[in-house]
């Protein structure tokens, strides 16, 4: 999806985030400019980058508060830091990322549900759906007969229609799975760094 995404030319940085984790004092072993103010990881609500930034003077940040992170004026960024690594994140990250991406996921269900509806093979023996962690072979062939008769409107109805497990749970387990680099493709997201 992300590369696709790439190919239709759309921009790729995001406009919106989350916070994951806010660190008054700045990261530990942080050298030069950076070293001093606020820091703050966060999480884009549009291709789940994870994100470094300085936090203007004053500013207190906590988890789940939603900033600007755009090119335009930033009320609470002082700048960017660049993107890290699921690795980079400090442990209260990592804690608030899956209550990060189910907020995001939640917002964003129109687009989820878009993907249950037009998701299609990536290879001739692998399917988008069979990534989704809990879809397998079966639910995959439910999923794209009841589609064909209507398309799903809601994560309430797909779950209720197909009989599959919470599929915002089912969501959020493969973004982390590909933010944590334990998968080959990519559905949701795009590589760090």
């Amino acid at each position: 999806m992300s590369e696709r995404r790439e190919k239709e030319g759309k921009h790729l940085y995001e406009e919106y985030a989350y916070v994951l984790d806010f660190l008054p004092f700045g990261k530990p072993g942080m050298r030069g400019k950076y070293r001093m103010g606020a820091v703050v990881q966060l999480i884009g609500e549009n291709y789940f980058t994870l994100l470094e930034a300085n936090v203007k003077p004053g500013v207190t940040l906590k988890p789940l508060d939603r900033v600007y992170v755009g090119k335009e004026s930033r009320k609470e960024i002082a700048y960017i830091l660049g993107r890290i690594g699921y690795e980079e994140l400090t442990a209260n990250a990592k804690m608030e990322l899956e209550n990060a991406i189910e907020l995001i996921v939640q917002k964003r269900e129109k687009w989820f549900v878009e993907f249950f509806n037009t998701a299609h093979p990536i290879t001739p023996r692998m399917h988008m759906l069979e990534l989704i962690p809990g879809i397998g072979k079966k639910y995959m062939w439910n999923i794209l007969n009841e589609r064909e008769k209507k398309p799903f409107e809601s994560f309430e109805e797909l779950q209720r229609r197909i009989n599959i497990p919470n599929p915002l749970k089912l969501i959020t387990k493969r973004v982390i799975e590909e933010l944590a680099g334990e998968s080959k493709y990519r559905l949701f997201t795009r590589p760090s760094g």
